[in-house]
């Protein structure tokens, strides 16, 4: 920002709204990343109530967030107002910096912000905002649209035409049915799983993920959508009769949510990912961060939590907003001690028994969703993990949205049979006699998984993996992804170069990276192959290296090597293998 005295000296990196629930608050509010190593901010949070005190806004709430590479500075601000909430928090910030040099000051700071909110705000809006209330009608909005309902029974104007309240047909405006799934692992299974099992309630879905978006099955964008962007698309679509959105971590940390309120919230499970960014120091940063999600049903919806995963279940009892949420809770073991306390309580489960999915409910309900082998998520019950998505869907569509049973039971048990049911996400084909595996498998607790059905797999002789990963890991994280590739003990791994995704990365540098954690890890030289070629490439390389026998594991990151490796397996499957 600028005054009338020039340029005022930043004491920050970056400066962001936050236009939805996010990791401090229930709703909108701002954050910068302030430079330095907080001594100097003590001031900040003074100046901050002072000034919103000043302009009529309501406590702020102001939070200093400490994390290993810097200081977060968040407020809580008002949504009509974000864009000067950015300012007053770089005008605070900068005020309470050492060695401010006060002839920069804004001569009347109180008077400059209360004519930029002025300007900001919109009365016309705000009038929308005070029918929707009184209507019970949900706002959707961003820069440009504003959304009252949603899907088939919304409407949306363009914000610089907004229609007087008397002109909105406020009769046919309502909510749908709506679920927010996160995690570490296993997100997009869960939400196509979840997807298919509302469609088969007869729900027209629109569906985010980090592939697309789809509406009624049918693609209408490609891509990585599981930011509040593909969110508001879906629940702007007239089309959509029930959502089910993929939250990702970066859309939570960058912008918050896209919504207030849900169904449903489901958290899959957390793992070592990701971290240095956006503060996120730990796992149990990282839960925290997940359980952004849990804002949304703290008042009437469901939260689906994995019980197993003691870092996220920890986070979640240490947080008001997930401990005032009905909880749904699944397992690997039906009769895990969360999950009998639960259903002692009256609260739904899920969970494996006698070789069976059972999904309960308190008092005595039980559902047999199908024997785990036979459920084709499952690999014949070599992919568990699988099988915590399903209980995972199972609980989101019954205790969260209020799908029938039986429609939950048939979609767990035909649900895997088709590549494109689940493209990406543990693909297995047959290619002249050696069994592939494709999956996304981004971080060392899912690579681990995959390469565990990769050894489970019968009669298995060869293992062959393509390694690689993202520019932005650090070389700890990317060196211990080697590790646990190492610790399948492959035969042959080939390191690819990720090109789309350097990150900041030289060409080379991630391949080279992963080779030496390789070696480090115990693999001999001639075990690894590092050509420098990018994932389509590499992996029709490794696929024409496999013998009849051999497993083929290849951790898939881009539409191009899929498709790449598509045009040959899948012609395979459609004629036959020819063993």
């Amino acid at each position: 920002m600028s005054d009338d005295a020039g340029e005022l000296r930043c004491a920050f990196d970056e400066s962001r709204r936050l236009t939805g629930p996010n990791r401090w608050y229930d709703g909108t509010a701002v954050v910068l990343s302030a430079l330095g190593d907080g001594t100097q901010f003590d001031g900040w949070a003074r100046r901050v109530r002072s000034m919103c005190t000043a302009l009529g806004w309501p406590d702020p709430a102001p939070v200093v967030h400490r994390h290993a590479n810097g200081i977060f500075l968040a407020f809580a601000a008002p949504e009509d107002t974000l864009y000067t909430a950015t300012e007053v928090n770089e005008w605070a910030c900068e005020q309470a910096s050492r060695g401010f040099d006060l002839t920069h000051a804004l001569s009347d700071p109180a008077a400059t912000f209360a004519a930029r909110a002025a300007a900001e705000r919109s009365r016309p809006l705000q009038r929308l905002r005070d029918a929707a209330a009184t209507h019970g009608v949900p706002i959707c909005l961003d820069d440009d649209t504003l959304t009252l309902g949603a899907g088939h029974a919304g409407a949306s104007w363009p914000r610089a035409a907004l229609p007087l309240p008397m002109d909105v047909p406020w009769s046919g405006l309502h909510d749908i049915p709506k679920a927010l799934v996160t995690g570490s692992n296993g997100k997009t299974t869960t939400v196509r799983a979840l997807a298919a099992m509302a469609a088969a309630a007869s729900h027209r879905v629109g569906l985010t993920s980090t592939e697309g978006i789809t509406i009624g099955g049918e693609v209408v964008a490609r891509g990585d959508y599981s930011g509040p962007a593909g969110a508001r698309l879906v629940l702007r679509d007239r089309r959509t009769t029930l959502a089910v959105l993929e939250t990702a971590r970066g859309g939570i940390a960058r912008r918050g949510l896209a919504l207030t309120e849900a169904d449903v919230a489901v958290v899959t499970n957390v793992s070592a990912d990701h971290f240095g960014e956006y503060g996120i120091d730990s796992e149990a940063d990282l839960a925290e961060l997940k359980l952004v999600v849990a804002r949304t049903v703290a008042e009437r919806g469901v939260l689906v939590l994995n019980a197993a995963d003691a870092v996220l279940m920890a986070a979640a009892d240490r947080l008001p907003h997930a401990a005032r949420a009905q909880r749904a809770l699944f397992a690997p073991d039906a009769d895990h001690p969360a999950l009998v306390t639960l259903r002692a309580a009256g609260g739904a489960t899920c969970g494996a028994r006698d070789g069976h999915l059972a999904l309960e409910f308190g008092h005595g309900a039980s559902h047999d969703l199908g024997a785990i082998d036979t459920l084709p998520l499952t690999l014949q019950g070599s992919a568990l993990f699988n099988l915590m998505n399903i209980a995972a869907a199972a609980l989101a569509a019954t205790a969260g949205l209020r799908l029938p049973v039986d429609a939950v039971r048939a979609t767990a048990q035909r649900f895997g049979q088709r590549h494109d049911d689940n493209p990406g996400r543990l693909e297995r084909h047959r290619w002249r006699g050696a069994t592939v595996l494709v999956d996304y498998a981004h971080n060392p607790d899912g690579l681990g998984r995959l390469l565990a059905v990769a050894n489970a797999q019968p009669d298995r002789k060869r293992l062959l993996l393509l390694l690689g990963q993202a520019g932005n890991r650090s070389d700890a994280a990317i060196a211990e992804l080697a590790r646990v590739a190492a610790a399948a003990n492959p035969n042959v791994v080939l390191v690819k170069e990720l090109s789309a995704m350097l990150r900041g990365r030289a060409p080379g540098e991630v391949p080279a990276l992963l080779a030496r954690a390789l070696r480090d890890a115990g693999l001999a030289t001639g075990q690894i192959e590092n050509r420098g070629e990018d994932e389509a490439v590499a992996a029709l390389a490794l696929l024409a290296r496999s013998q009849p026998g051999d497993v083929v594991v290849l951790p898939l990151h881009s539409d191009a090597g899929r498709r790449a490796l598509h045009a040959v397996v899948c012609a395979d499957d459609n004629r036959g293998d020819p063993r």
